[in-house]
């Protein structure tokens, strides 16, 4: 799956509709960002079950203020409607790989148990 931008048009609908999400937030002018770009793209290419996607913060600065992207580029996980991960920097190809499997092989009953938890 090619890798898609989101708005405050798609976004929650976006995150809403796909069990994992994988968002760039990222600018235009933001050297790191731009590095990082490639590596997302290759990717995304050998995980067509995940929805990347990126966040032009200079665009969509609603977006980045709702989750108070201080610094970018910053990579946030959701899986079945939860940030499982954030974090602001660029991973190396390898790292990022390792996250991704790892997101993918975290047990979101246990999850969502924990959160269930947490609200009662």
């Amino acid at each position: 799956m090619a890798v898609i931008e989101l708005t405050k048009d798609n976004f929650e609908e976006t995150v809403t509709n796909n069990d994992f999400v994988i968002v760039d937030f990222w600018a235009p002018w933001c050297g790191p960002c731009r590095s990082f770009a490639p590596t997302y793209e290759k990717v995304s290419e050998d995980h067509p079950d995940v929805v990347f996607a990126k966040v032009n913060t200079e665009v969509e600065q609603e977006i980045a203020g709702h989750f108070q992207i201080r610094s970018i580029p910053t990579l946030m996980i959701f899986r079945e409607k939860v940030i499982i991960f954030s974090q602001a920097g660029a991973l190396p190809e390898g790292g990022f790989r390792d996250l991704v499997q790892k997101a993918g092989e975290l047990d979101m009953s246990e999850v969502h148990q924990q959160i269930a938890a947490e609200n009662a």
